[in-house]
């Protein structure tokens, strides 16, 4: 269940983001409307998670009738990762050298050529880095998840992306709060941390391998 959000929630904002920073950087000029979008990325990126998750309730579970299911938690995670991405890709993007741009169009290519060929290849590295962040902050949320699509037990595994999923962050909130008898199911507890951890690490360590990947590359 936890790598079918992660898995959901990136597909979803991750196009958008690195999108809409390619947009905000190489062809927004410098205007209060820039200012004023990169200042609401910037206050998004840091809005409690539970208020994306009563919002991706309101919106994706009542609104659009999704109901509590992967679609509406994946929509509500990507929703709550999508600024971080966004701001990444940005700052990515800012840090390559505007005379790698300036040769490029002295050669003749156009703006998306050169964006394609020349800037996205070397900002790569430090843009996986957002994705590596966002998979971070997908893995471990319990708030979002709670109001749009975890259930504690379920006898079998979904199928289809309207269904309920059992999530990891969830089953542990649940093992540690609920029930007459907190000290029996602490091993459980313990149990589900260390496999939310490790899903975690190797998560991270795949981004990091990829990342790693295409600095070699590119060196």
């Amino acid at each position: 269940g936890t790598l079918c959000l992660v898995a959901g929630s990136i597909v979803f904002a991750f196009p958008i983001g690195v999108l809409s920073g390619i947009y905000m950087n190489e062809y927004l000029k410098e205007n209060w409307f820039k200012k004023t979008i990169r200042s609401m990325t910037n206050n998004l990126a840091g809005v409690p998670s539970i208020v994306f998750g009563l919002f991706g309730m309101a919106l994706f579970v009542h609104s659009l009738d999704f109901g509590d299911s992967i679609l509406a938690g994946s929509l509500t995670l990507g929703l709550m990762v999508l600024p971080i991405i966004i701001r990444t890709t940005e700052e990515a993007l800012k840090s390559v050298d505007d005379s790698l741009r300036l040769a490029s169009y002295a050669l003749g290519a156009t703006k998306l050529q050169t964006i394609r060929k020349v800037v996205l290849p070397i900002a790569y590295p430090n843009i996986l880095t957002g994705l590596i962040l966002s998979v971070s902050r997908v893995s471990g949320e319990t708030a979002p998840i709670l109001f749009t699509v975890a259930a504690y037990f379920l006898p079998r595994l979904p199928n289809s992306i309207f269904d309920q999923v059992m999530a990891l962050p969830y089953h542990l909130y649940v093992l540690t709060t609920s029930g007459t008898n907190i000290e029996a199911s602490r091993p459980m507890a313990y149990g589900t941390a260390l496999v939310l951890i490790v899903i975690v690490l190797l998560v991270n360590l795949l981004a990091n391998a990829v990342r790693k990947y295409f600095t070699n590359k590119l060196s």
